[in-house]
């Protein structure tokens, strides 16, 4: 067995498939990654006298509604890894695309959001500090999301041209993965950020 060979099944006798490892190690650099983030949130909400009510600023009906869209998104991936292994590609497909069209929603409702505050509110990142934390927050999971999409779309598209089967289907499991954590990540970021 050469050098390579021994590598790539390295994993697999631990019981942990070499993809699915490797996404493990980075999302556990994305959690210290959301951690600092979140942690420096704490601080600086903790030692600024004037902080503002979340209320009063951000809209919190429509975030709501769009954490909800998020969790949904997890249901219809989890539908759909659930077709695949069960052998039904056009329910493993219906999953994929609502997971895809659910995480496009959620990205357009929070541009909207953004330009609400911008626009009409005048909540920048240079407003405030407040402003300063919200944004990137927010903006950095964004991106995030819009990566998970980007990501779907092309497990979405392999799906259509046959790629994953009953007996193989870790792309979805390991795309999965991640939209998962983005959406663990949002129900955090919208607890702390919106409602406390």
């Amino acid at each position: 067995m050469n050098h390579a060979a021994a590598s790539s099944s390295s994993y697999e006798n631990l019981g942990i498939e070499n993809r699915k490892f490797g996404m493990w190690i980075f999302l556990a650099s994305e959690v210290m990654f959301f951690t600092g983030l979140i942690g420096a949130y704490i601080v600086i909400r903790q030692v600024t006298p004037e902080w503002p009510v979340p209320s009063a600023v951000l809209n919190i009906p429509l975030t709501a509604l769009n954490t909800f869209i998020l969790i949904c998104s997890s249901a219809t991936l989890v539908k759909g890894l659930a077709s695949a292994q069960q052998g039904d590609r056009e329910g493993m497909q219906v999953g994929l695309f609502l997971t895809v069209l659910l995480g496009a929603l959620f990205l357009s409702i929070q541009a909207h959001e953004y330009h609400e505050l911008i626009h009409e509110k005048h909540f920048t990142p240079s407003s405030s500090i407040f402003g300063a934390c919200f944004f990137t927050l927010t903006g950095f999971h964004g991106m995030h999301v819009l990566v998970g999409v980007i990501c779907l779309i092309f497990v979405f598209l392999r799906s259509m041209r046959g790629a994953y089967t009953k007996e193989e289907h870790k792309g979805i499991e390991i795309a999965g993965l991640y939209w998962h954590f983005v959406d663990l990540v949002w129900i955090i970021l919208f607890t702390i950020v919106y409602l406390i």
